[in-house]
């Protein structure tokens, strides 16, 4: 599907917990998501660390949808 919506010349950004999954169906803006069960988080966090966690790959995530790429490009979020 990714690959669809870019083809119409919409970018994308898979956020994932399995990056070589993303990278094998061919995904180009790639940013790693922090665990499988918990995506974009961690539920053992205080309020204020999880803020911090989301925020990090919303950033890294737009970050990553302003850039223009020619190959398959992970993004790491930043510290």
């Amino acid at each position: 599907m990714v690959k669809e919506i870019e083809r119409a010349g919409i970018p994308v950004v898979h956020i994932c917990t399995v990056t070589p999954i993303s990278l094998t169906v061919g995904a180009n803006r790639i940013v790693p998501a922090i665990a499988i069960p918990h995506p974009l988080g961690n539920p053992a966090l205080t309020m204020e660390e999880e803020k911090r966690i989301r925020r990090k790959l919303l950033n890294t995530a737009l970050k990553a949808l302003s850039t223009e790429v020619e190959d398959q490009t992970v993004f790491e979020p930043e510290e």
